[in-house]
């Protein structure tokens, strides 16, 4: 979308559908405070009124609710509701009126955000003849303010772009998206940057490397699996952050296979892994002096005569054996493998994003990912993050009697634990044990992935964990 900031009169801007905002008990702009209609503009929150005041042809007022409550995430639900509305009037273009408030700059990157994740569809295997389809794309955002915010709302642009990547990556079906094409999409992110570059490993390389976890979850399907490693050099006198995303293409539960109800859903089960590639892209595009280890794990995991059974021992890449009691607690032995790895390539603080648990779904619902870390400092980082871009995280204890139900009977470790108790935590206690004393966060993503249902993320992929990944990033920088 083509994102520009222009200080104009609301009479002057060139836009399809021109929004303004207003709060409650407050007063239209004198342009158009006498035009036909304005006098049924309401200030209550969300509240939508069409005038057609002639110069501009169309505007919505949108109501703001009260002016010492609003805050950027409801810009951002504002900014989604006037998108639809656009969509609905079939707007190619729109221009906003920049509402007053105390950080500007915030204000104009949500609704450049709430702008462009809300107007976000993906059509790729509809015909062109989809009657549901609408005519017309919102293509162009003008906000009607100072020129000095041009650099937030371009800062917005990118990541918010980058998000709806990571979304389409997410709704492409397992079958179109392979670990090999998650592997063409990282060579992308590295072509179109000279500071980032891109190794990948296929599975005799896997094999040979010793990553016992993503090698076993693999043989149980035909599908080759990766494991990606991009590199961006951004410099900056900070420790260089790892990144490191699940990207479990399809996950049937390998031998101890899922209901069949809803298993369409598991193509999300990648979407830690999409969250890193677009997050680490956006990085790249914005320049931010940071270095930056983003290491993908991906594969299949199938059922068949060759897959992992429980009861298994399989040897991760840091040499420690593992109990596979459970095929279906896949993505902790792929994590766990990336995990040492990214440290071994230099990450001194790493951030693991994962759709891992179904427990953090009935902890925290869709409102909060849960985090769980060994350090309190970065665990505070991501929480700022999270309040920053509107992906909220919530921190989970860690403790040695959690890590004490993750130890094998015959293998150093078991991948679940025998009591149904604590599953997002004790998830993320095994993975504890791949990190040694390294700075570590894990994000576990399976309630915020997709199905959230918010005004600018709707029901499908939500390309969690970009914004905020990204925000980490601007943070540390």
């Amino acid at each position: 979308m083509n994102v520009d900031v222009r200080q104009r009169s609301l009479r002057d801007a060139d836009a399809a559908l021109v929004v303004v905002g207003l709060f409650e008990g407050g007063s239209l702009p004198a342009e158009v405070a006498d035009a036909p209609g304005a006098g049924d503009a309401k200030g209550s929150f969300k509240t939508m009124t069409r005038l057609y005041p002639g110069a501009p042809e169309r505007l919505v007022v949108v109501g703001l609710g009260e002016r010492d409550a609003l805050d950027a995430e409801k810009l951002r639900v504002l900014a989604a509701l006037v998108a639809a509305e656009a969509t609905k009037l079939e707007a190619s273009s729109l221009a906003w009126a920049l509402p007053p408030a105390e950080d500007e700059g915030a204000a104009a990157e949500a609704i450049v955000t709430g702008t462009i994740l809300g107007s976000y569809r993906f059509d790729r295997f509809k015909g062109q003849d989809d009657e549901d389809a609408p005519t017309a794309r919102l293509s162009s955002l003008t906000l009607l303010g100072p020129a000095e915010l041009a650099g937030a709302a371009e800062t917005a642009r990118v990541y918010s772009e980058a998000a709806n990547r990571a979304r389409d990556l997410q709704e492409t079906p397992a079958n179109f998206a392979r670990p090999e094409d998650l592997a063409k999409r990282a060579e992308e992110i590295a072509a179109g940057n000279d500071k980032v570059t891109v190794e990948v490993l296929d599975g005799d390389a896997i094999r040979a490397k010793g990553l016992g976890g993503l090698a076993a979850v693999t043989q149980g399907g035909p599908v080759d699996p990766r494991l990606i490693v991009l590199r961006y050099a951004g410099g900056g006198d900070g420790p260089t952050l790892g990144l490191v995303g699940k990207g479990v293409t399809f996950d049937t539960g390998g031998i101890v296979l899922k209901p069949g109800a809803g298993m369409q859903e598991m193509k999300f089960d990648m979407s830690g892994a999409s969250a890193v590639l677009e997050a680490t892209a956006a990085i790249a595009e914005l320049g931010l002096p940071i270095d930056l280890i983003t290491v993908v794990p991906s594969t299949e995991n199938m059922p068949s005569g060759t897959a992992v059974k429980p009861g298994d021992v399989i040897t991760q890449y840091n040499g420690k054996t593992v109990e596979v009691n459970n095929t279906d607690a896949e993505g902790r032995l792929i994590l766990a493998d990336a995990l040492a790895y990214a440290i071994e390539l230099g990450a001194e603080r790493v951030v693991d994003i994962a759709t891992l648990t179904g427990a953090v779904l009935i902890a925290l619902g869709s409102t909060y990912a849960a985090v769980v870390s060994n350090d309190d400092e970065l665990a505070g980082e991501l929480t700022a993050a999270g309040e920053e871009s509107g992906e909220l995280v919530w921190r989970l204890p860690l403790h040695d009697e959690y890590r004490a139900m993750m130890k094998g009977t015959v293998a150093d470790l078991s991948n679940l634990a025998k009591k149904r108790e604590a599953g997002s935590i004790t998830a993320a206690s095994f993975l504890e044990e791949f990190v040694d004393d390294t700075p570590w966060a894990h994000i576990d993503i399976a309630g915020t992935a997709w199905d959230v249902n918010r005004a600018y993320t709707g029901k499908g992929g939500s390309g969690y964990g970009v914004r905020l990944l990204v925000q980490l990033a601007r943070d540390l920088a």
